[in-house]
């Protein structure tokens, strides 16, 4: 294989297996870096959309897909500075709206989405990152502005999203709460956080025991449906605020209502799908390597080794819910 060409997995047909093609090697335009890809996070979305079950995404076939990547700079575009060959990076860079995802040796990277891996990381936890931290940021920072001493409740708090809402909120200095089943507790527990058995406490047990009735200052609720009602309930009256990164749902809103409670939406995909605000995931990419190197942030990994021709085993156990924390593709 010359280096003018590359290996890629291609979605031609939804809710089919992807196929192997051997592609050219992308160019960067403006703006762009051409990165040589180690690893490719896999996230429950791109299961959807390789379903054929997010239509959210705006995927064009045929696509490649993967949204999240760690690997090395190779060549930069012109227009690109604060980054240049040999530099290790990740981001979210693409897979979903006609941009071209991580499950290829290469992509060319629109720059303002990347930042520099933290060193503190392996390649396969960088990229089991972005998605995830991204996520968590834009909820936690950006919507609810969290703020040291108050009371966080995570919903899922072992899950991708929500372990990082957990780690999170720990960092900035909030007082952190969140649930799970028993087997997760020690999970929680290992993050700084107190775990709460969803099968065992109803929301006003929790709220009673662990705000005094009062409720919580902000709920990120990373599980949806009935899960989201229960987050209105356990908000904080007066200033409450809840988080949602999954509100496909009907809810009542009078429960927020009566709180004089609010309530935020967390879209992740909008700067890749509509080319805005990309340079604030770059920003909150570098907030994530800070964290990670002071040892504040790390990744919940599954030990199972995937490559791209196992990538379906790896979809497989993300849509069966079997993973052990993230699974990451090997691209190198």
């Amino acid at each position: 294989m010359s280096h003018s060409s590359m290996q890629a997995l291609v979605l031609e047909t939804y809710g089919t297996p992807f196929v192997a093609r051997e592609l050219p090697v992308p160019v960067p335009t403006q703006g762009e870096v051409l990165v040589r890809i180690h690893a490719s996070g896999v996230n429950p979305l791109d299961t959807k959309i390789r379903g054929g079950n997010a239509a959210h995404a705006k995927t064009v076939l045929p696509a490649i897909l993967g949204i999240d990547l760690a690997g090395v700079v190779e060549a930069v575009g012109p227009g690109v500075s604060g980054f240049k060959p040999g530099d290790e990076v990740y981001g979210m860079t693409g897979g979903i709206a006609g941009v071209q995802g991580s499950l290829a040796q290469y992509a060319a990277v629109d720059a303002s989405l990347l930042a520099h891996k933290p060193a503190a990381l392996g390649m396969r936890e960088a990229a089991a990152l972005p998605l995830i931290f991204i996520t968590a940021w834009e909820g936690l920072v950006d919507r609810a502005k969290v703020q040291p001493g108050q009371k966080v409740l995570v919903h899922g708090g072992a899950g991708g999203v929500g372990h990082i809402v957990v780690q999170l909120a720990r960092a900035l200095g909030a007082d952190v709460y969140a649930t799970g089943s028993a087997e997760q507790k020690a999970i929680i527990e290992g993050y700084g956080a107190t775990a709460i058995d969803y099968k065992t406490s109803s929301v006003a047990d929790y709220v009673n025991a662990y705000t005094g009735g009062e409720g919580f200052d902000i709920v990120y609720d990373t599980v949806g449906g009935a899960t989201l009602d229960a987050s209105f309930e356990a908000a904080r009256t007066y200033g409450g605020h809840v988080v949602s990164c999954l509100g496909w749902g009907t809810h009542k809103l009078a429960p927020l209502s009566f709180r004089a409670a609010t309530y935020s939406g967390v879209f992740t995909l909008l700067p890749l799908i509509t080319g805005k605000g990309r340079a604030h995931h770059g920003d909150i990419m570098r907030e994530a390597t800070a964290l990670a190197q002071a040892g504040k942030l790390k990744p919940l990994m599954d030990a199972r080794r995937f490559n791209m021709e196992t990538v379906m085993d790896a979809h497989t156990l993300v849509e069966t819910r079997a993973a052990r924390g993230k699974i990451v593709i090997d691209i190198l």
